[in-house]
Order: structure tokens, then sequence, then C-alpha cells
């Protein structure tokens, strides 16, 4: 008979918290402003509100203010996904982008994430 344990559950993906704060996305190829907001934020990556179009895989770097303190953060970013915004309940077009920062601003943002509720997966509605 085999001894089995118990692992405990691990989250697959960092959980995502919906937070709208100022940030300053920009594309490294020309140093244009991508986007200005964010809608939702993890230690990994963050979702935010667009300005121009703007193709997956683009380099960004990314700057914002940890919640709750008064340290920016500074990140490099890919985007990961665009959302065109054809669900329902999209406020319009979204970037993903995935970050990249040094281990002490990580901790710092999973830190002050842990004290917002997590936002729920949004499920698409069948018709």
């Amino acid at each position: 008979m085999r001894n089995r344990t118990h692992a405990r559950y691990v989250p697959l993906r960092p959980t995502r918290h919906q937070l709208r704060i100022p940030c300053q996305v920009i594309r490294q190829r020309d140093f244009k402003l991508i986007a200005d907001q964010t809608l939702d934020l993890s230690d990994c990556g963050m979702l935010v509100l667009p300005r121009f179009r703007v193709l997956t895989g683009e380099e960004l770097l990314v700057s914002f203010m940890a919640p709750f303190t008064r340290r920016f953060v500074d990140a490099e970013g890919v985007v990961a996904r665009v959302q065109h915004g054809r669900r329902n309940g999209d406020l319009g077009a979204a970037l993903g982008l995935e970050l990249t920062m040094d281990e002490a601003d990580r901790a710092l943002l999973r830190s002050q994430l842990h004290f917002l509720p997590a936002q729920l997966p949004r499920r698409r509605v069948l018709s």
C-alpha cells in the first residue's frame, strides 16, 4: 500500500485584484505612451486600457505606485494578450501585460495586494 499525501492547492496563476490606479505604460520602440490606467493587477501582470492599438509581443516599460504606499514600481512588460472589448461587460479594448520586475518590488506588490479582494474570473455567457 502506497503512502498518499495530499498536496496543498497552489493556484496556477497569481491572483488578480481589480484595482484602478494611474500608471505609465511606454512602448520601448518609440517611447510612446500606450496606457495610463490599470483595470486589474497581480504580482506578475496587469490589465490596462490602451490609447493606441498595440500588437501582442510588444516590449513595454511600466511604472506605477504600489497600492497603499508612496513607492513606485518600475518593470519591463510584454503584451501577452489583446482583448478587443467584444464581450458583454468589457469596458472596451484592453491589454494584458506580463511584467518582469526585481524581487523586492514583487514582494512589496504581493504584500500590498494581499489586502485587496481577489477578482473573480469572468465567464463567457453562452447564448
